[in-house]
């Protein structure tokens, strides 16, 4: 019980610090309410559900607080977000620093036309062409963890010169068209400014391929592995004076002799090491007509043997003297965020916001991104040979011991007369109350 009670006090102050930046008091309890609504409520996590689960004793008044404060309330999405990461990085960095930026961007199957940004695309979760919204992040990572600091949807041409649509999703009139990997700079950006300390900037083939982005990224003063398609052209960079023909990465990779392969091992899968086959080669990017010449990069290509042709390759800019082994595992670290977008979606609710507003879908994502936020700083402080340590973040039911308000308490032990004013409550609940707090979310407690 002295353990859940700790969990407890440790998220009444979280949501304290996060309560700082949405600048009124009358707000700070809705915030606690959605929270911990996004960790507690079991199946989908709209707001009804929600306002069910954190006062189900005045649902109606509950949903439209609830309601109100994600989709009207000015808040500033990049001010909470840069106060989650404040708040969780000391988890995230305990054993090791920031080691890579990852952008890359998630999507949300819809199947009216109405919410802000839906429109016929690539969508990732179907992997096919449907009707989805789309959003663009920069998470910072390691290897014992990533956490997302930026959230901006993709809002397609179609919107962007649709008056009658921006103004009925209350589009800002300062947002204008941008594609996703300029929305993306802009995120590196800004997160250059805040200080965020740097790392290598991951990106998967839709951003790798695009060279102005390489280029913009190298201009930041920052290194990237960046993968890319297999029609991009290279020069192989020799040790004589011969000036090499442009090949595409894939022609060269089939060109090297057997013995440029090696066999690496980067990380423990979930039933197995995960292992390759990999080559690395000195290049020169081609440039596209327009574009300044790149710097010399290491092209790096996968090839299993079991593969008839490669299947993944990676320009990158970082240091000639990094290890085989160093570099394959940097490119790898990409699955963080794959990770991320999974218990977003499955354990925090990320695409379950109903709304169609603008304002609405990013004070959702970032909310979802603040609880998320917490379970990260919980699970990092379970030892990692804790049982079950690494399945228990994906299970989602609330624990059998969580009594509702106003519900009849079958312990023999009095719990603590709740009070909706009182600092520590967990939106209706009394986070005081360890049986309380446990049902918060299994991972904090496995």
């Amino acid at each position: 019980m002295e353990f859940l009670g700790a969990i407890a006090d440790r998220f009444a102050a979280y949501i304290d610090e996060l309560t700082k930046v949405i600048a009124h008091a009358d707000r700070a309890e809705p915030l606690r309410d959605y929270c911990a609504g996004l960790l507690v409520t079991e199946g989908r996590r709209s707001v009804e559900p929600m306002a069910a689960v954190t006062a189900p004793a005045e649902v109606s008044a509950q949903h439209q607080r609830l309601l109100h404060f994600v989709a009207n309330a000015p808040w500033s999405d990049e001010q909470m977000l840069a106060k989650v990461g404040e708040l969780v990085t000391p988890s995230l960095t305990r054993a090791g620093p920031i080691e890579a930026w990852i952008i890359d961007d998630t999507s949300f199957p819809k199947k009216g036309q109405h919410s802000v940004g839906v429109h016929h695309q690539y969508c990732g979760q179907l992997g096919k062409q449907a009707n989805c919204q789309v959003a663009v992040t920069l998470s910072i990572a390691n290897r014992d963890g990533s956490l997302p600091i930026a959230y901006r949807l993709y809002l397609p041409r179609d919107w962007t010169d649709d008056k009658s649509r921006r103004a009925k999703a209350h589009v800002p009139a300062t947002v204008r068209f941008k594609t996703k990997p300029q929305l993306a700079l802009e995120q590196i950006r800004a997160a250059l400014m805040a200080g965020v300390a740097p790392g290598v900037v991951l990106m998967d083939a839709s951003y790798g391929t695009n060279g102005a982005l390489r280029q913009a990224i190298v201009g930041l003063g920052l290194k990237y592995v960046a993968a890319v398609i297999s029609t991009v052209k290279v020069r192989p960079v020799c040790e004589d004076d011969r000036k090499p023909r442009r090949v595409s990465v894939e022609a060269l990779a089939r060109s090297l002799p057997k013995h440029a392969w090696r066999t690496i091992t980067w990380r423990e899968g979930s039933n197995a090491k995960l292992r390759s086959r990999f080559a690395r080669v000195r290049v020169h990017a081609a440039p596209m007509r327009g574009e300044a010449r790149f710097p010399e990069e290491t092209l790096l290509i996968e090839w299993p043997k079991d593969e008839a042709a490669p299947t993944k390759f990676w320009l990158a800019t970082v240091d000639q003297s990094m290890s085989f082994r160093a570099l394959v595992d940097l490119a790898k670290l990409r699955w963080r965020i794959e990770r991320d977008y999974q218990e977003l979606k499955q354990e925090i609710g990320l695409g379950h916001y109903e709304g169609r507003t603008w304002r609405g879908f990013h004070h959702h994502g970032t909310l979802a991104i603040a609880a998320y936020g917490f379970l990260i700083s919980e699970r990092e402080r379970i030892p990692p040979s804790a049982p079950h340590r690494a399945a228990a973040i994906e299970k989602s039911a609330l624990p059998s011991g969580y009594r509702p308000r106003g519900a009849p308490d079958p312990a023999a032990t009095p719990r603590p007369q709740l009070d909706r004013h009182h600092p520590s409550l967990v939106g209706r609940r009394n986070c005081n109350d360890p049986a309380t707090m446990s049902m918060l979310h299994p991972s904090i407690i496995a």
